[in-house]
This record gives C-alpha cells, structure tokens and sequence, in this order.
C-alpha cells in the first residue's frame, strides 16, 4: 500500500462492490480518515456466490480503480468482508486441564482449539473464532482468564465457517486483480464493529443488516457476541415481488422500488392514496400504479424477514428482550417506513446504523448504513491487523499477547 498507515477494505456484497482507503490519526487511534472511495456494481454475485467469475473480477476493478484515483494511492493488499448464504455459526465449548497454578496464555489457545476440535463440517473452511466467555474451574461468565488461579479452562465460542468452494473463488479472483488479501471478515462481525457502541453492547442489542440477498443477525450482550446467524432473504426478494406483482422487469421493479416504495401506508394516519405513472420511471413504460399497493406489495415480504428475525431471536430468549434495542444496517434498511415498521414488527426500539469518520471529502460521505460493513472492516484492520496474509482460524492466532487479544474481540 502506498503509505504506511493507509488501510484499504473491500465490501463485497450482491448489489454493490464498495472499496475505502483510508488511515487512522496517529495521536487518536480510533479517528480515522477518508481518502478514497470506490463503488461499483455487482452483477456477478448471488448470495456471495459468484455466478461469473470474469464479471465479477471486472467490478472488483471497477470499485478499486475509483477509489485508488480519488486517494492517488496504489492498492496492493486490502482487507475484505462480505455475507454468504453459506456462512454458519456454530455455538461450541471446549475445556482443557491448566498446566500449571495459573492460567496462560497456551492454555487459553488450547481450549479454542479444543472448541473447534469436535465440529464435524465437510467442505467448510473457519473464518473466525470468537470467545464468548469462560469458566475457570466453577466460576463462569469469565471475560478475560489470563494469570488467574486455576485446574481448569473452559471456553464458549462462536465459531464462523463457510462453503470452502465458495471461499477459494472469492479468494482467487481478488488474487487474479493483484491484490493481496490480509484478512476476511463476514459482514456478522464487520457491520456491528462499524456502527455498535460500547455501551450498547454491554446493555444488548441486535445489528440487523439487511443486503441484497441476505440478511445478518448479530446479537451482543454484557460486551461480547452471542448469538449471529445469516437469513437468505433481502432487497432483491423485495425487488422480485414488485416485478411479479406489477407485471414488470426487475431493472424497472428496482426504480419503482426505489423512488416510489413505502411500508405500511394503509396504516398511516392521514394518508390518501394516489397514482403514480410509470413513464416518470421509464419512457417505454405505460400505465399507473397505485401507491397503497405497491406499499403492500413491499410490507408483506419485510414483515416476513422481521418475523424470520423475531424467530431467531426466540431461539436465544431474547424476542423483544433486548434494552438497546435493533440498530439496522445495510440498503434495505433506507426505504421509506422502515423504522415504524421494524419497531411495530420487531417489538423492540429500532434505529439506523450511521458509521462515522472525520471525512474530508467533499462528495464521497460514508456516513450512510450500507458503508457500515467496510468501517467496521476498518477499524477490526486498525485494532489489530497486520501488513501481510492472516487467513487465521481464531482471533487468537494473530497477536502477539493475549492482552492485545481481548482488547480485540472484547470491548
């Protein structure tokens, strides 16, 4: 990379390929600032799947190259973090006898190993391990073991795993473009990380990112993850039904969808329906389209991702359980009613993420939900990445000490 301190991250999701250069201030380590950003179409993914792979390494380009104009940086190596359908998360444990009077840091590696030890996943690679919370000998809820008195270590980890093929596509066609690849990092850890407070975390709340193909659900409570999982449904379902339901073209659906989409307006006080026609959209287009059923058309399929939502939640004890509430991410969650909706769906408070950087750009903000996984991204490089490859296993793996490792993974 050109500077020293410079940081690239690519978001690679199914609608857009978006590319930030950026650095961190060197006095403030948690300030950073813009300097290039990239953004491109993605017309070659599905559910992070690649569905053309010449394609697909055009729109890398396509989002890279802007971005390394408006920073007049050369990008040789980025950080990279996307959602897939075939992300899995699995909720493991893994004890180990300590070696000696005290716990250390072996000792703490070997019961994340022993974690992922048991798991039988055929043509899946892990991505990420991160520590929930340990029990050392009887006493549980342990954040962080290190020099403490005791005969054994207990670990609970989220372990974060993907299709194998579907990972060393997207990994050679980013090796194909000349960049090098420092890490990866699924948008269920990336998207909180951008916009998730401290506090907020430590209270509980869920980050909903709502892509164009998926939608991620990311749970933290008393400052760490417990719960993530992907729900295969998103923007383009929403899209699909506009066509279906206005006998019309996606690309067209899409324009609709956009300038014209609201939810639930036959619940707003004072609203009176009108037409809207079509040809404002597209010349070629003739006829009009009522706005209350369209706004229909819409609500059903995103009370149908909020109770997918609500389902998962319940699973965890924690539909409408959770004091900070939702905080939602991604394109999805930019169309007219969202909030209303959400909060009326969801039973809980709902507000949109916003990531936010000391920007001096003039006509590149990123102070926008769908730019929350490529922050986060950021700032996970920034708290402890380093200059060269990190396909690692666990969080763990690549530090230095075990102090720099909870500073990382535990708020």
């Amino acid at each position: 990379m050109g500077a020293s301190n410079t940081i690239t991250t690519i978001d690679i999701g199914s609608s857009k390929i978006r590319t930030v250069i950026g650095y961190f201030d060197k006095e403030r380590n948690d300030d950073f600032n813009i300097l290039g950003v990239g953004i491109s179409n993605s017309t070659a993914m599905r559910k992070g799947n690649i569905l053309d792979m010449e394609e697909f390494k055009n729109n890398l380009d396509a989002s890279l190259e802007e971005a390394e104009k408006m920073a007049g940086e050369h990008v040789s190596g980025a950080y990279i973090s996307f959602n897939s359908s075939s992300f899995d998360v699995i909720r493991s444990k893994g004890i180990v006898s300590v070696t000696g009077s005290e716990v250390t840091e072996e000792d703490i590696e070997r019961s994340i190993e022993k974690a992922k030890g048991g798991l039988d996943m055929p043509n899946k690679e892990i991505l990420k391990v991160v520590p929930e919370s340990f029990v050392v000998d009887l006493e549980d809820g342990i954040k962080n073991p290190l020099g403490m008195s005791a005969r054994k270590l207990e670990v609970t980890a989220n372990i974060f795993s993907m299709n194998l093929n579907v990972l060393t596509n997207i990994k050679k066609a980013i090796s194909d473009i000349g960049i090098e690849i420092y890490d990866i990092y699924p948008n269920l850890l990336s998207s909180p990380e951008g916009v998730l407070t401290k506090r907020q975390k430590e209270l509980g709340v869920v980050c909903i990112d709502i892509g164009s193909s998926t939608t991620g659900v990311t749970v933290f409570e008393n400052g760490v993850l417990s719960f993530s999982t992907i729900i295969p449904f998103g923007g383009d379902n929403v899209t699909n039904d506009i066509a279906l339901g206005l006998r019309t073209s996606t690309a067209m659906a899409e324009k609709i969808k956009l300038e014209y989409a609201e939810l639930d307006l036959e619940n707003r006080d004072g609203f009176n329906d009108n037409d809207f026609d079509l040809s404002e959209l597209n010349m070629g287009e003739e006829g009009s389209v009522s706005r209350e059923y369209l706004s229909k058309i819409v609500t059903a399929r995103y009370e149908e991702i909020f109770q997918f939502i609500r389902d998962e939640l319940k699973k965890i004890g924690k539909d409408g359980m959770l004091p900070e509430g939702a905080v939602c991410v991604g394109g999805g969650s930019k169309i007219k009613g969202f909030v209303e909706l959400a909060k009326k769906s969801l039973r809980l408070p709902v507000f949109i993420g916003l990531p936010f950087s000391k920007d001096e750009l003039v006509d590149a903000s990123i102070s926008d939900p769908v730019f929350s996984a490529v922050i986060g991204t950021m700032i996970f490089s920034n708290l402890y990445g380093n200059k060269g490859p990190l396909f690692s296993i666990n969080f763990s793996s690549i530090i230095e000490s075990l102090k720099k490792l909870f500073k990382k993974i535990l708020p």
